[in-house]
């Protein structure tokens, strides 16, 4: 069984890879998004990511669609109480931004849609520099006190911007962040690493990187020639031009013949064992490809590995 690994300073403990709900209600309708739920809490998944805005760029949609399929979900296994349930405010095209009263607003709606009257950690999406830390910080501790989300987090933000907003949260003893969530993957390390990283370390925060697979690069199945038919392939194939994703693609190939499992696990194994993370996100539109993501919690990189991969990323 894949031990849990506990969230920052909170009392949270999360499979090691949170599963991506940013396809529910996109790339993969509602049947399939509850198949790849139930796959994912039969090898004992309990972490999942959406977002309130997921997925208001696709043309009839209106944000909220991933949001709604999970409460559907959560409601006929009636497994509420055994999921972690990860959701984000400030980009809702009817609530956007980080305002007070819009935090307050857009909480009710996720919670509506969600079919819950608690969620587990709320971040902020995208931080808002022109509101003050004070506001944000007092407006989710409302909801904290009120009962509607247990754990706060962040995802976008400056170093300078997470700072200050912990300093506030101590000094005034209100509610704090306990997660961090960054871009980071094997080909996009200066997106954390530095200055981010070392602030999650020293105030105890959890990482919970998002891109983990680099839009389906790190899968291992854009190659030279191939060609992928994914609503993403573009972001992902332009990593095959550059020299590091060629030296990142043929580690994560030896390291994945060695033990005899998918690219993508390795991937997300070495995302694992880096300071401060403590779950990468993936998504999968089908039962097949989950199957690669869920294996990071089996897979124990030696430090040799880990080390191939840091240079190879380097």
């Amino acid at each position: 069984m894949t031990s849990l690994r506990k969230l920052g300073s909170s009392d949270l403990d999360v499979f090691p890879l949170a599963l991506g709900g940013n396809v529910f209600g996109w790339t993969a309708d509602e049947d399939q998004s509850f198949a790849v739920l139930d796959a994912y809490t039969a090898v004992g998944g309990n972490f999942v990511d959406t977002a309130d805005s997921y997925s208001a760029w696709v043309e009839g949609n209106r944000g909220g669609e991933s949001e709604t399929v999970l409460g559907k979900w959560l409601k006929s296994r009636g497994n509420r109480a055994d999921v972690v349930v990860a959701t984000k405010v400030s980009q809702h095209p009817e609530f956007r931004g980080l305002s007070a009263a819009t935090i307050k607003a857009a909480a009710d709606a996720s919670l509506r849609r969600l079919g819950t009257d608690y969620i587990d950690l709320y971040y902020t999406h995208f931080d808002q520099p022109d509101v003050p830390v004070e506001e944000i910080i007092g407006a989710l501790d409302t909801l904290v006190k009120a009962g509607k989300v247990r754990h706060i987090a962040a995802s976008n933000i400056s170093a300078e911007r997470l700072r200050a907003s912990l300093e506030f949260s101590d000094r005034e003893g209100l509610a704090r962040y306990v997660a961090l969530q960054p871009h980071y993957n094997l080909v996009s390390r200066g997106t954390y690493e530095g200055e981010l990283q070392d602030l999650a370390e020293r105030t105890g925060l959890s990482a919970v990187p998002y891109f983990a697979l680099a839009s389906g690069f790190l899968t291992g199945k854009y190659r030279p020639g191939a060609t992928v038919e994914s609503a993403r392939a573009g972001s992902a194939a332009k990593h095959l031009e550059t020299e590091r994703g060629q030296r990142v693609l043929a580690a994560l190939d030896e390291i994945a013949a060695a033990h005899d499992v998918p690219v993508a696990t390795v991937a997300l194994a070495w995302l694992a064992a880096q300071p401060t993370v403590a779950a990468p996100i993936a998504s999968a539109r089908t039962v097949e490809q989950l199957l690669a993501l869920t294996g990071v919690g089996e897979l124990t990189l030696s430090e040799t590995e880990i080390g191939r991969l840091t240079q190879a990323s380097a």
